[in-house]
């Protein structure tokens, strides 16, 4: 009895729901704190376990090894429980709206994270599920990263308030969660991308509208210039066709010794991984001392950390 009655009291209050969807939906003061509760539980001695009791769904559309781990053990860590889907495992597969599945799945769990190549199913997942649903990736953008990535810088090089990061390569959904970063945390964002793949012009006006210190430029030499962080991402993502054309458009940004030499001199590398070696950045450059991709990839767990009591309610 206490069960149904604690499911249908969700149900009554889902316009509280506390969703991870993208940063732009939140206040630099509400990251801010995720942030915070990210480095508390790094910083912690003894594990804290305030998701006890609590369910995880995490539900992969695309392959996963960072998302997937990071959640998994994270999750574990602050005392909760994981159930892993693929499509082959769900309905949905067959068919199954993800409206029904969030109706299903909020009846069973206490937050659900989706990986997906469509950001329309995660906004239709999120609309109709009673419980938190978090973005673990979608065509659109890639919001957890971001929290581990200026975590991570903030780690190497204090506050990232006032710094200025130099963006090298594609304009994907990566990109595009820096813009929104860089509104979120105030930070100077300089993108050089091919005029054939910059970010959405929608992104960048609501970046600007919302004082976004947003640059457009088509160099990569000129994008590093006094950056503290230089950072791209692989030419070709899991939803991009690979083709001959698309990889000459951004040879040009490669990070390669010569480039980071233009940037500040205490500037670090960053990349979310997988990197493709020789294509996107030197194997120079990603081994090599400016480069922080590792404890970027660690920080996926400690960040989402942070998301995870967040969305659940463990902290205000």
């Amino acid at each position: 009895m206490r069960a149904s009655m604690k499911k249908t009291e969700a149900r009554s209050g889902s316009s509280s729901t506390r969703n991870f969807l993208d940063l732009r939906d939140f206040n630099s003061a509400t990251l801010r704190r995720m942030l915070d509760v990210a480095g508390n539980f790094k910083r912690a001695e003894k594990p804290s376990r305030p998701l006890a009791g609590k369910t995880l769904a995490l539900m992969f559309e695309k392959p996963s090894t960072r998302t997937r781990v990071s959640f998994e053990v994270g999750m574990r860590q602050l005392g909760g429980d994981v159930v892993v889907l693929t499509s082959r495992d769900m309905q949905s597969g067959r068919g199954e709206t993800p409206a029904d599945t969030a109706r299903v799945l909020s009846r069973y769990v206490d937050a659900i994270m989706l990986r997906t190549d469509d950001v329309a199913k995660l906004r239709e997942l999120a609309e109709h599920a009673t419980v938190p649903v978090i973005n673990g990736l979608t065509d659109t953008s890639h919001p957890c990263q971001l929290m581990a990535d200026v975590m991570t810088f903030e780690e190497h090089r204090g506050p990232i308030a006032g710094q200025l990061v130099a963006w090298c390569g594609d304009g994907n959904n990566v990109a595009r969660s820096w813009i929104e970063a860089a509104v979120r945390f105030n930070f100077t964002l300089r993108l050089a991308t091919p005029d054939a793949l910059r970010p959405p012009q929608e992104i960048i006006d609501w970046a600007q509208a919302n004082g976004g210190k947003i640059e457009l430029i088509n160099s990569a030499e000129e994008a590093v210039v006094g950056a503290r962080c230089v950072v791209t991402d692989a030419w070709v993502s899991m939803s991009d066709d690979s083709n001959e054309n698309r990889h000459n458009l951004l040879a040009p940004f490669s990070v390669t010794s010569a480039l980071m030499k233009k940037a500040a001199p205490d500037a670090i590398f960053m990349h979310c991984l997988p990197v493709h070696r020789g294509e996107e950045v030197t194997a120079e450059v990603i081994d090599g001392p400016q480069s922080v991709v590792f404890d970027e990839a660690e920080n996926r767990l400690h960040a989402q950390k942070g998301v995870l009591a967040w969305v659940m309610g463990a902290v205000r």
